[in-house]
């Protein structure tokens, strides 16, 4: 079971891979192992740590909700486990997915026993409305993946369609992750509307440069092969953009590129200059400096709080 860790100094991320190093443990050995493993291969752990800085924005001490940020990441993992399968990725965060190491099978299993264990300790852990505001999440998580393969592919998706799939899909467990640490230490609906505002916000211009690095970082910050959204036809938002305002050739273009199923290194090089030329990557570092400048925004209602600087600064670090 999951439970409370000593806080130990300011840095929320070590609060969170102690934790998760000294306590966290499934009924299940191979689930946990599968868990682990994902664990161990790093991230941001920028869920847990919205909680804990939500919790200490309204008055409340992080390390009193640790277990309740556990439960975010957690969740997150749970999503990345099931995604893998989906895309038939080989990697992920450096490292082999877990589907390579384990299978579908028990991936999928992992992925489903993960979401029910969360749910049957945040149930029985945490008053009306967490335990409401995490199973939407989870639904909303699950519809947004499902519009995003809809859209696989299609050329006419719009700016607005694309909001909604990364509101659902990314945004939405940002958002929960702020709200709930903001309840659970008490704080007021206005402030906890203000910490989901700030979460949605953040979520999408999160998922906005994920889109970014997929076509301009390299495999080894990545974790995972440069363009691979573009080898899964998914419809980004430097393409949307792009295809919004471009000709007709770079449209007919990426057409054929989705038609012919080339994802060589070569074919994928020419889209992300298309992409690039047709204006998608400056047009979508504009938009994502909007949402981000949504994001502090809406944090005015809680005043001069401390924690209220650190989520600035995660906003500004993206």
């Amino acid at each position: 079971m999951l439970e409370r860790a000593p806080r130990t100094d300011r840095d929320l991320y070590a609060m969170v891979e102690e934790f998760f190093r000294s306590s966290f443990a499934t009924d299940n050995a191979l689930i946990t192992e599968a868990v682990r493993r994902m664990l161990d291969a790093g991230g941001k752990r920028l869920r847990p740590r919205f909680t804990l800085l939500a919790a200490e924005a309204v008055g409340g001490r992080a390390e009193d909700h640790l277990r309740l940020a556990a439960f975010m990441e957690l969740i997150h993992v749970a999503t990345l486990i099931h995604d893998d399968v989906v895309d038939n990725a080989e990697t992920r965060r450096g490292v082999n997915a877990t589907a390579v190491d384990f299978g579908n099978r028990v991936s999928v299993l992992a992925g489903d026993y993960l979401f029910a264990w969360i749910f049957k300790n945040v149930t029985a852990g945490y008053p009306h409305p967490i335990p409401h505001i995490l199973s939407s999440t989870l639904a909303d998580i699950t519809d947004g993946e499902v519009l995003q393969l809809k859209a696989l592919a299609d050329v006419e998706t719009t700016l607005d369609e694309y909001v909604e799939i990364a509101t659902k899909k990314t945004a939405s467990l940002f958002a929960a992750s702020a709200e709930c640490g903001a309840l659970a230490a008490g704080g007021s609906p206005f402030a906890a509307k203000a910490m989901r505002d700030f979460g949605t916000a953040y979520g999408i211009a999160f998922q906005m440069r994920d889109d970014l690095l997929d076509l301009t970082s390299d495999e080894a910050t990545l974790g995972k092969p440069v363009g691979n959204d573009l080898r899964e036809r998914k419809m980004t938002v430097p393409l949307v953009l792009a295809l919004q305002r471009g000709d007709r050739d770079f449209r007919a273009d990426v057409e054929r590129f989705f038609a012919e199923d080339d994802g060589s290194r070569e074919r994928i090089a020419g889209i992300v200059a298309g992409i690039g030329a047709q204006g998608g990557i400056a047009r979508t570092e504009a938009a994502l400096a909007g949402f981000i400048e949504r994001a502090k925004q809406s944090l005015a209602p809680l005043g001069n709080a401390p924690a209220r600087s650190e989520l600035v600064a995660l906003a500004d670090a993206l």
